[in-house]
């Protein structure tokens, strides 16, 4: 048996290295169209910010390596040009020397990638912007660090990409300024967990202009000015483009290959493209998303990996695995903070109308008294009727990763939000609380489920006639007297009892305190004592301060 693979990389590199330990005897060739054929391309970021202080570091196999050790014939510098399906064979190009050759083969899989998205913007190919995809962009970037003259640099979309990138441009004593046309960043997440980063960025003297988008480049002298929509020009040594990138799907399309609405090479449940002789992993695929059922791509490395192992022992074994497709499952650093998530999104949820609901929790990354505890905030999407867990996501400076771990494992089983309230946990005070914020979010969402509480999220409660609503803060009368939320009546939780005569009966009362425990106390009294229609703030006074307190960011500069 022969195979053939092009792109090599996450998806196409395993491909290759599970096939070679199921069969020792097929003939297995990789194409690559660039000069390395597996490189560690997110920690591309991290080798401008010297975190990685040796570029060899970022180089996980050779091709002599896949050749000793595997078996692998590697031809690196050789672009696919075409697929003739009827002959099953590809025609390859040499970049080098433009020497072209045709190659059979019996199983194809495609694995090309994602490539950066270049808009057409005036002025988008002068020199001094960039892209961050592959080994080349990283070299042509970091030389540009290594000369002193560069002082600042404009990095254009705020994804993981971006904030990675701004993190680390700004490690090299770069000025750096974020532009974001969406009014966050990080459009994957809920806005509300999306302004934590936005402080965290302005505490770093990162400039960042939200809602605003580049409408052209222009040449002044060795640097680009980034004149943006709203009228503000920037000036830049180095502009980073990171707006997105899309499937490479030339060579599917050509070859008549299904491509679905988002661009990807379309697959089914056992990987294979529309002709059943060649397969697609990575970047470069569209499928079901395994909750929404919407298409989607998910440009990650570690489904891209998991797909490669898949598709090695379809090709041996003939078809006798499934993929479910992916979650989506995430996480970034952000200077000090972490950010992660998976599956839906409340905004995606909302979008594709998918019925939902939310709880958002604000707790520590460990026991509040033991030494060393930070913030953490975990939010979760759920189906109020079922309980299903539609998706998480989590910020905070420790133990973010463990939270969106468990969070995942949980969505991938497909389990319940409030089986949340059962999972178990390690717990000793430096690592976890008793209750760990997670758990936490599975008794929220357990009451939300059994009718015992109703939970409003603040863009319910901005929208929320304020006629027809009673604010009621519970905190103390000093929480309150340091900010409130307009129009809020303060009767602390411990005084509710005493004080039922002056809450109204002809309103709907929403309950808030700081992070929502308190108002849940003081929601189950009231609801106890005969009100009915009472609703809990959910993620409380420091989720409403936190996304209602902010103005445009640039103003700091």
């Amino acid at each position: 048996m022969k195979v053939c693979i092009v792109g090599g990389v996450a998806g196409g590199a395993t491909v290759a290295a599970r096939l070679r330990r199921r069969d020792e005897n097929a003939e297995i060739i990789i194409f690559e169209r660039g000069a390395y054929v597996s490189y560690a391309n997110c920690g591309l970021p991290y080798y401008l910010g010297r975190t990685i202080k040796k570029r060899g570091k970022l180089f996980l196999q050779t091709p002599q390596r896949f050749r000793e050790r595997l078996n692998v014939d590697v031809r690196v510098e050789s672009e696919v040009l075409s697929i003739d399906r009827e002959a099953k064979s590809i025609r390859i190009r040499g970049v080098r020397d433009g020497a072209t050759y045709e190659e059979s083969y019996d199983k194809l899989v495609l694995s090309p990638g994602a490539e950066p998205i270049r808009p057409r913007i005036e002025g988008i190919d002068l020199p001094g912007i960039h892209t961050l995809k592959d080994v080349p962009d990283a070299d042509a970037i970091d030389a540009l660090l290594c000369d002193a003259a560069t002082k600042r640099a404009v990095v254009v979309g705020a994804g993981f990409i971006g904030l990675e990138a701004a993190e680390n441009l700004h490690r090299r004593g770069v000025s750096v300024s974020i532009v974001e046309a969406e009014r966050q960043v990080m459009n994957v997440l809920d806005f509300e967990m999306a302004a934590q980063i936005h402080r965290h960025l302005k505490h770093h003297r990162i400039e960042l202009y939200l809602n605003d988008a580049v409408s052209s480049f222009a040449a002044d002298g060795s640097r680009v000015s980034v004149n943006l929509a709203a009228g503000r020009v920037l000036a830049a040594d180095l502009v980073l483009l990171s707006i997105g990138v899309r499937p490479e799907n030339d060579l599917a399309v050509n070859a008549g290959l299904s491509v679905g609405e988002r661009g990807g090479i379309v697959v089914d449940g056992h990987l294979n493209t529309s002709d059943p002789d060649i397969y697609a992993v990575g970047d470069a695929i569209e499928f079901p998303h395994p909750i929404s059922g919407a298409s989607v791509t998910i440009p990650l490395a570690w489904p891209a990996n998991f797909q490669g192992r898949l598709v090695a022992d379809n090709i041996v074994d003939g078809n006798t695995k499934s993929y479910r497709g992916t979650f989506g499952t995430a996480i970034a650093k952000v200077f000090d903070m972490t950010v992660g998530s998976t599956g839906l999104s409340e905004k995606q949820a909302e979008r594709l109308g998918i019925r939902y609901r939310t709880a958002v929790v604000h707790s520590s990354s460990h026991a509040e008294y033991y030494p060393g505890a930070t913030p953490l905030t975990v939010k979760i999407v759920f189906d109020p009727e079922d309980g299903r867990l539609l998706g998480a996501q989590a910020v905070g400076f420790d133990g973010v990763d463990k939270r969106i771990d468990m969070l995942s494992a949980h969505l991938v089983a497909g389990r319940r939000a409030y089986d949340l309230a059962a999972l178990e946990h390690a717990y000793a005070p430096p690592y976890s609380s008793a209750k760990d914020a997670v758990n936490i979010a599975g008794y929220i969402a357990e009451n939300i489920v059994a009718g015992l509480s109703v939970h409003v999220s603040w863009r319910e409660l901005r929208d929320m006639d304020p006629k027809n609503r009673y604010l009621l803060d519970v905190r103390t009368r000093e929480e309150y007297e340091e900010g409130t939320i307009r129009g809020a009546v303060n009767i602390p939780v411990d005084e509710l009892r005493g004080r039922l005569a002056e809450i109204p009966t002809d309103r709907r009362i929403v309950v808030f305190c700081l992070v929502g425990q308190r108002a849940y106390f003081a929601e189950r009294i009231l609801r106890n004592s005969g009100f009915d229609d009472v609703m809990n703030l959910s993620g409380g006074y420091a989720t409403w301060s936190l996304v209602t307190g902010e103005r445009r960011d640039e103003d700091d500069f």
